[in-house]
């Protein structure tokens, strides 16, 4: 069985997800008959590369809601979180464009740790603050996964995998994924959002399972 996740970095319904679905994989019975693959999916393609403001004021232009909305629903999404052991610290979260991180991701799979990657790289930018636009940043979580420092720097200096990242959102866009995170079981069906861990368990374990929104 195979497990496509679209997901960005800087969602944080995408990291709950990952979370919730972690659990449900965990507990299969079968879990070792899976396979899972993160697929790339920027939210803000345009994104200029050096951009990096508060979360919160991005929010604020990108709906046009008040400070006080965007408040509260960086609250309501972190309240969540905790309640799967994550610990967000959106206060310290900045905007970033995610296509590099992207690219570590599949760096990191070809290698076989893109779980491991994944995983590092929304802890960095949720719990920890990390600004992960920068180079030195994002090798130095390259490194923490087992990743050779000279191989991350390396592709982040060149284009290496930007066609991986396209590939992925093209994709995605032929199966007509708009929102993320978004999991796919063998092309059949598709889970869509940070779901109860009860409905990954049955994306996981049966095949009745037609969708979910």
């Amino acid at each position: 069985m195979q497990i496509e996740v679209w997901a960005d970095i800087v969602c944080p319904w995408c990291y709950l997800g990952k979370r919730r679905f972690d659990t449900a994989l965990a507990r299969y019975e079968r879990r070792d008959e899976v396979d899972v693959v993160y697929r790339s999916f920027e939210l803000d393609p345009t994104a200029p590369a050096d951009r990096s403001e508060p979360v919160l004021a991005h929010l604020s232009t990108r709906y046009g809601i008040d400070p006080a909305q965007a408040q509260q629903m960086q609250d309501t999404v972190s309240s969540l979180a905790a309640a799967e052991g994550l610990k967000y610290r959106l206060d310290l979260a900045r905007t970033a464009r995610t296509f590099d991180a992207h690219r570590l991701t599949h760096l990191a799979k070809a290698h076989g740790v893109q779980d491991a990657m994944a995983e590092r790289l929304f802890a960095a930018y949720f719990t920890e603050g990390a600004v992960i636009t920068e180079v030195d940043t994002l090798v130095g979580l390259a490194e923490q996964v087992g990743l050779e420092a000279s191989a991350a720097r390396e592709v982040l200096r060149t284009g290496a995998y930007a066609d991986d990242v396209r590939a992925d959102e093209k994709l995605a866009s032929q199966l007509g994924i708009t929102g993320v995170p978004f999991f796919v079981r063998d092309r059949r069906v598709g889970v869509s959002g940070a779901q109860p861990t009860d409905v990954f368990d049955q994306l996981l374990a049966a095949d009745s399972v037609t969708s979910a929104h």
